[in-house]
């Protein structure tokens, strides 16, 4: 019977886009009769000290005939336990979700190394592979859920008469840019409207600590709910009752929360250059922003955000066009089913 050994990241304890791929991944290849094993591996990656390097070692020696596939915040900076790897004969698939931008000799090495590369990106498999020259990388796009929801256009948790809410579900973190989206909400206060940032506050606490004194000294307590983490029915909610979802972050791979986004019938803004993009697509339901800033709320950023923000806010032709799209396009995104069918045909493993 095949086995797939999944290897992933134990340092990562908040909601990422990373361990929510891996773990539905997981759970539809199991789904598919192939037995999984999850084997987490704490260290303090994505390079690891001598000892967490060991401890993958290890991992895959142990792995005997099993299928390895190996989460690239572990794999990407731990070569030459990749390259014993397939020294011995069974060489480790590596999962990329993002690029190691800062030891790019490490990656290079690991997936060349590798048996092959799965991405979850166009944009992150052009990127390695016009990095490192790579001729075995494929490109498994995350799935979503698809649930019922109103197809009239309007937000189902939303009492009637509220103003417009937008919501940005992300991890407060430094490059996910909440600073900025803050700066931009306060050039707004002329207008009705409501926000949640919901993410965890614990990942990065000085940062989640700078955005909630940010949206205290704009005086925006009232308007701005900083929920913490959110998942299940809790998650449910905040998607139930939002009219817009933002994705401004300075680096992303892909940005599963847009598909996500778009699943709910929520239109999504994201910022112009990340892999987001792709994840948006061109089906009108939202925009991508061009912004000139570093993504803590300097420079040009808040302005040019603030700009596309008031003209939705103050549009109601473009928010019913957005949300419109966001609802024609939910039918067209691929399933958590499609992906790991994908994965298995990659790997050549079949129940």
């Amino acid at each position: 019977m095949t086995v797939l050994r999944l290897i992933v990241p134990g340092n990562v304890q908040h909601r990422s886009g990373g361990n929510i791929y891996n773990a539905r991944l997981a759970e539809h290849v199991a789904a598919a009769g192939i037995t999984v094993r999850i084997q987490e591996v704490d260290g303090d990656w994505p390079v690891g000290s001598e000892e967490d390097r060991r401890r993958l070692g290890a991992v895959l020696s142990d792995a005997g005939n099993d299928v390895v596939l190996v989460d690239g915040l572990i794999g990407s900076g731990a070569p030459k336990e990749i390259e014993q790897a397939a020294a011995r004969g069974n060489p480790p698939w590596i999962l990329v979700h993002m690029a190691l931008a800062d030891h790019p000799e490490l990656e290079k090495r690991a997936l060349t190394a590798a048996a092959g590369v799965i991405c979850t990106s166009s944009s992150a498999c052009r990127n390695l592979q016009e990095l490192h020259g790579l001729d075995n990388a494929h490109v498994v796009v995350p799935g979503v859920d698809l649930l019922d929801i109103s197809s009239t256009g309007e937000p189902l948790d939303k009492p009637s008469g509220a103003p417009p809410h937008l919501v940005v579900v992300a991890a407060l973190l430094p490059h996910k840019a909440q600073l900025l989206v803050v700066e931009a909400f306060a050039r707004l206060r002329d207008l009705p409207w409501t926000a949640a940032l919901v993410g965890s506050t614990t990942a990065d606490p000085d940062y989640a600590l700078a955005v909630i004194d940010a949206i205290s000294r704009h005086g925006l307590q009232h308007r701005i709910e900083v929920t913490g983490e959110r998942s299940g029915e809790g998650l449910e909610q905040e998607w139930r009752r939002s009219d817009l979802s933002l994705l401004v972050s300075t680096v992303e791979s892909f940005g599963m929360v847009v598909t996500e986004s778009i699943a709910h019938g929520v239109p999504v803004l994201v910022r112009a250059g990340i892999g987001a993009v792709e994840a948006l697509g061109p089906t009108g339901a939202g925009t991508a922003v061009e912004l000139d800033d570093d993504g803590q709320g300097t420079g040009a950023g808040p302005e040019q955000l603030e700009a596309v923000l008031r003209t939705w806010l103050t549009d109601p032709k473009m928010r019913h066009s957005w949300r419109a799209a966001a609802l024609q396009s939910r039918d067209s995104l691929p399933s958590w089913e499609d992906a790991a069918a994908k994965v298995l045909s990659i790997l050549d493993c079949g129940a």
